[in-house]
């Protein structure tokens, strides 16, 4: 680079004019950088859309709760119990209404067992400390391990059977309560020492009866853990003994777990659980329901459809769909003001916030109206969401019309089109009543509306045969795909997508531009450093000529 003087000869402010040249030379450079501005903001918006599309698609999932995309949402049952405090039901997959009478006359416990008597020998043990250092404190501390050692229980499982499973322990490094602690983690056992009594307590962390054979069990898979459980802990070495073995005061040290007795509609039944499953439903029950003479009576159960629940959860349903759409539509109707540009640096710097602010609102505005990727989707969704679902065989009882109406279409069940052009596709609930009857006469068929799937031989989508929902999402995922490839995202490269690519070739023009701007201004400087040079070497040959021009005259 020429070393640049700056009139020093000519008085000229040459810094000054070359910068003023040099706007002009940057004009294209300012139309890159808003084109590259114009590119960003619009990738942005399209992601904002494939978020907003990203949206209805988990609310129509069968992952959001109480959404129509849930069989568990049209599953809802309102029920009644003739005695809640003795038995109580739950819907889990039922599809028809119960009237069931329950009569419990032995609820399901867990068996358990506990020391034969004080573990301590004295007051000072410390079930915190080690349990190396706890030994003389024990009653039986002389058969404490002095190394790692195996505790092996069997217990007792959820379906009746049992299993054996293990821990390892290490009396150097461990403390009782830790013990205890790592017991409760892995075993199917619920341990602890309770300090009062100095006894250790196991509880079957399943209630039943194991049926012929212990619900606890002691292992001797290993001498030293079995001899720890036995002799340090004063444990019998399963829980059938401990129910017939006595302690000091004559009392048993265990209790042996129990089914669960009960009729169902009058059926003698048995379940290793108070709480258990018949024909979808979850039945808990809390107590027996004998009389003060020991007969058993039944408590009755009855369930009706939760039409409420279900009703708000298809209107949830409309007001997202509209939201989304809407949005949308709002989106790609913006006004585009091709006068308003993005702002320079410069052009910021005489503006306020305010008017910076408005300015920018102006220039965002329109970049992607009328697009053709989320008009063409937004159509397909309207479409999906009034054409009839073929197959469909699900009815209800309209007594308006004093005829069954098959559910293969939203208007069947009162929902259709707004037809407002405004509204632009909305939906609008408009015949409350059609949708209360349908839902309570028949919700799965409601369900099948929104989530009937067939695919073909390719895994394709059957679109006119699959439900409302399937089709929305499956339009949702072509359109987020056509703008991904359009916009990308933010785990792809500018090289993975149409925008990024174009903002790449900006960037390119960019680099190359300012390159030669560089140039240009590294030229106007030699110029005028030439003009310079010209110019000193002119006043001194001027001034020689006037020196010698005055000595003449002298």
């Amino acid at each position: 680079m020429v070393m640049r003087i700056s009139g020093l000869a000519s008085g000229i402010d040459i810094d000054s004019i070359i910068k003023d040249l040099m706007k002009a030379e940057r004009m294209p450079l300012n139309k890159l950088t808003q084109k590259k501005q114009i590119l960003e903001w619009q990738r942005d918006d399209y992601r904002e859309m494939n978020k907003l599309l990203t949206e209805l698609d988990q609310f129509i999932s069968v992952t959001q709760t109480d959404g129509i995309g849930r069989q568990s949402t049209f599953l809802k049952k309102v029920i009644s119990s003739s005695n809640e405090s003795a038995v109580t039901a739950k819907n889990i997959s039922g599809t028809t209404d119960i009237n069931t009478q329950i009569g419990v006359s032995q609820l399901a416990k867990a068996a358990s067992m506990w020391s034969a008597g004080d573990i301590r020998s004295n007051q000072n043990f410390n079930p915190d400390d080690l349990l190396v250092n706890q030994k003389d404190n024990l009653v039986n501390g002389a058969n404490l391990p002095t190394t790692s050692f195996n505790i092996h229980i069997q217990a007792i499982q959820s379906d009746g059977s049992v299993a054996e499973k293990s821990i390892t322990v290490d009396p150097n490094t461990m403390s009782l309560n830790q013990v205890m602690s790592e017991i409760n983690k892995k075993l199917d056992v619920n341990a602890f020492y309770d300090s009062k009594s100095g006894k250790v307590v196991l509880s079957a962390k399943n209630t039943g009866d194991a049926a012929n054979q212990p619900e606890i069990k002691i292992m001797d898979t290993d001498t030293n853990g079995y001899n720890f459980m036995t002799s340090v802990l004063r444990l019998s070495a399963d829980s059938d003994t401990a129910t017939t073995t006595n302690d000091a005061l004559g009392q048993p040290i265990g209790q042996a777990g129990q089914n669960a007795k009960f009729t169902f509609n009058g059926m003698s039944m048995e379940r290793t659980s108070n709480t258990f499953q018949i024909n979808g439903y979850e039945y808990t029950l809390k107590n027996t329901t004998l009389d003060s003479s020991g007969i058993v009576q039944p408590v009755t159960l009855t369930s009706t459809t939760d039409t409420d629940a279900i009703f708000d959860s298809v209107i949830k349903f409309i007001d997202k769909y509209n939201e989304i759409i809407g949005k949308i539509n709002d989106k790609i109707s913006q006004e585009r003001y091709r006068d308003y540009l993005p702002l320079t640096d410069e052009q910021k710097q005489d503006m306020s916030e305010k008017q910076i602010e408005l300015w920018e609102e102006k220039a965002k505005s329109g970049l992607i109206r009328n697009d053709s990727i989320l008009s063409g989707g937004l159509n397909q969704m309207r479409l999906d969401i009034y054409s009839p679902v073929t197959g469909l065989t699900g009815t209800y009882y309209d007594a308006k019309k004093g005829q069954n109406v098959t559910i293969n279409q939203l208007a069947s069940i009162g929902i259709e089109t707004s037809s407002s052009y405004t509204d632009k596709g909305k939906l609008i609930l408009k015949d409350e009543a059609k949708l209360r009857d349908a839902i309570s006469q028949n919700p799965m068929a409601i369900y099948d509306l929104f989530n009937k799937e067939v695919k073909d031989a390719n895994g394709k989508l059957v679109s006119d045969q699959s439900g409302i929902a399937e089709r929305l999402r499956d339009t949702i995922k072509n359109t987020m795909s056509n703008i991904e490839a359009k916009a990308g995202n933010t785990y792809l490269a500018n090289s993975q997508y149409t925008i990024g690519k174009d903002l790449d070739r900006v960037d390119k023009s960019i680099d190359a531009f300012q390159d030669r701007l560089l140039q240009i201004e590294d030229r106007y400087y030699r110029q005028f450093t030439a003009m310079e040079q010209a110019i000193q070497r002119a006043n001194q040959q001027s001034a020689y000529l006037m020196q010698q021009f005055g000595g003449g005259l002298q």
